[in-house]
């Protein structure tokens, strides 16, 4: 007998508890044995995901109750996976809008309430977090409430359930002051909200892709709402691409979503979410069709890249030391790869004496995330700064303003006031917020690179920034680089402590006594605004009378260790990021003082 199905997804800024409430439906729909161990963040099944405690990759399972299959899509939060939780959209019936008691709404939460209102789903407001001794829950909804109204909400949407919960805890009431167990509300408040799909199991097949997987041996996989008809294993289809042409394919296997496995059948009717392999060239927004009646689907637009960075060979002295893939062939191979299921991803050959590859996303999580994967999977590549892709419109240079906004102490308000103007920026508002200040900004995405790491810095590490795309405009010139210059060593070997010790004064290190280094890695910030050569091998000669008690006695304090995303940040046009298994090192372009005098003369010619 055909179940009854509601589609729905969990949306909101990152961090509002989004997978911890997809733990819960499991929890209590009964997909776990009672004695199970389970990880918390289930869904999030990257290790990635787990270390950062964010939603990289949409994920589906679903959860039985009563008589009716809910389909739950857990989206990323972050900004620069939007364009797939736009797509996510067109594929349920309604949404949770998750919104943490505290934070209230976020830039992210606006754009995916902005993206389910335009469709015209009618979300369900759930307020997280309740159990904080310092949330603002009633003054949140108020919040909420505004910007549904902001975002041109229709009487319908405006008329949204509100729930309130501890998603940790698996507690969902209906009121704030009342007390409750388990999750019962939110899943009677889903079957009332909604009507189960509508039975069209009799019309002309339609399924659009959503989302792409990848499986090593069945390889492309497409995965998408049966809008209409039914679906069959070994069934011939016609699929529409997007350029208007048609194909005709046929269906190898279908699978569905049960709990969090995906379960093979042999049919599967309207209204379910499917797995279908067997089209080779499967892509985001194909519709799928009867054989003999061709009815596409509205095309889905995927989201142009922002930003690009040049994924280059590793010419290091230590290149090859530590990774297995180190090969243009392995790099093109990896990439072409990756395009299998990042539709956001685009790459191009690079002309002239660069070996390698311009990769351009979404953003820079959205390439580090590549990158990260790649140095875990065994690949050693440089890469370039990243660079903010521009357009013209009508004939004039336009580039991405980013809404930006920064939660600092009072104290330091001043600080990213200064840094936000100096790199093109427009403040919005600014308002208390306790012993904190909010500052809203709009700012070009070329003024934030490298803006992270310089404001942990000036709020000695209690500021945080959220920043989203938010609109084009015409360019705005010239924006000031990294004003610190590095130290650059001129000596390959092991660092040595007694010089280390000399070189503090000059700046921030970013290595450790007995790390090997080379001529052009760059092993710290200067304090002044010029580049200079140092030498940290040098030991201390042998004709020295100190002590040895001296010797030991030296305290250097703690390095400044890079992590991916605060490198890429750093580095300036004339340095690279080298990415290897076991080590995120900075280098100059050109590693001979000598070449880089050169590049910086070619340079003041041609200006």
């Amino acid at each position: 007998m055909k179940k009854k199905i509601i589609n729905i997804a969990v949306i909101a800024h990152v961090d509002a508890g989004k997978s911890t409430l997809v733990d819960a439906f499991l929890q209590q729909s009964g997909v776990f044995r009672e004695n199970q161990e389970v990880a918390e963040q289930v869904m999030d099944s990257n290790d990635l995901e787990r270390e950062r405690g964010i939603t990289i990759y949409s994920k589906n399972c679903s959860v039985m109750h009563n008589d009716i299959k809910i389909n739950i899509v857990d989206t990323p939060g972050h900004a620069d996976f939007s364009s797939e939780v736009e797509r996510i959209m067109k594929t349920v019936d309604t949404v949770i809008l998750l919104v943490d008691s505290i934070e209230g709404p976020m830039p992210q939460t606006r754009f995916v309430l902005q993206k389910s209102l335009e469709m015209g789903l009618k979300p369900i407001l759930l307020i997280n977090k309740i159990d904080k001794k310092n949330h603002r829950a009633e003054e949140v909804v108020d919040m909420v409430f505004d910007l549904f109204v902001e975002l041109n909400a229709n009487d319908e949407q405006l008329d949204f359930p509100i729930l309130y919960g501890i998603a940790k805890q698996g507690i969902v009431q209906y009121e704030l002051d009342e007390e409750n167990g388990d999750i019962v509300p939110l899943f009677d408040t889903i079957v009332k909200h909604v009507n189960p799909y509508p039975d069209r199991d009799g019309e002309d097949l339609q399924m659009q892709v959503s989302t792409l997987a990848y499986d090593d041996y069945i390889g492309r996989l497409g995965i998408g709402r049966v809008t209409a008809g039914t679906i069959r294993e070994g069934q011939t289809v016609s699929v529409a691409k997007h350029d208007g042409s048609v194909e005709k394919q046929k269906i190898s296997n279908i699978y569905v979503y049960e709990g969090l496995k995906r379960t093979q059948v042999k049919e599967a009717f309207s209204g379910d979410v499917v797995v279908v392999s067997g089209i080779s060239n499967i892509s985001i927004g194909d519709t799928v069709c009867s054989e003999n009646k061709v009815i596409p689907m509205e095309t889905i637009k995927i989201e142009e890249p922002t930003m690009s960075m040049n994924f280059l060979i590793n010419t290091s002295p230590f290149a090859g030391l530590s990774g297995k893939y180190v090969t243009t062939r392995h790099l093109k191979a990896r990439l072409e790869k990756e395009l299998e299921v990042n539709v956001g991803l685009k790459v191009e050959t690079l002309e002239g004496a660069l070996d390698g590859y311009k990769v351009s996303g979404r953003g820079e999580l959205h390439l580090s995330i590549l990158l990260e994967n790649m140095r875990r999977e065994g690949y050693e590549v440089s890469v370039s700064r990243p660079e903010v892709i521009l357009k013209k419109i009508d004939g004039v240079v336009m580039e991405p303003i980013e809404r930006v906004i920064v939660n600092v102490p009072e104290m330091y308000s001043g600080s990213v006031i200064s840094k936000l103007n100096l790199r093109k920026g427009v403040m919005s508002s600014m308002m208390p917020d306790g012993n904190y200040v909010k500052i809203e900004y709009m700012v070009p995405t070329r003024g934030l690179l490298g803006y992270r790491t310089e404001l942990i810095n000036d709020s000695r590490g209690e500021g945080t920034i959220v920043r989203i795309f938010d609109h084009y405009e015409k360019f705005k010139g010239e924006i000031p680089q990294r004003v610190n210059g590095v130290l650059i060593s001129n000596d390959q070997g092991e660092a040595i402590a007694y010089s280390l010790n000399n070189l503090e004064s000059r700046g921030i290190l970013f290595i450790n006594p007995g790390e090997k280094v080379y001529e052009g890695m760059i092993i710290g910030m200067n304090s002044r605004g010029e580049d200079i050569t140092v030498n940290p091998c040098k030991a201390k000669k042998q004709s020295n009378t100190r002590s040895s008690a001296a010797d030991d006695a030296v305290k250097l304090s703690p390095p400044r260790i890079m992590t991916l995303e605060a490198a890429l940040e750093f580095i300036n046009d004339d340095e690279l990021v080298e990415i290897t298994p076991d080590s995120i090192r900075l280098r100059k372009r050109y590693l001979s003082e000598i070449e880089r005098r050169k590049y910086a003369n070619k340079l003041k010619t041609t200006n």
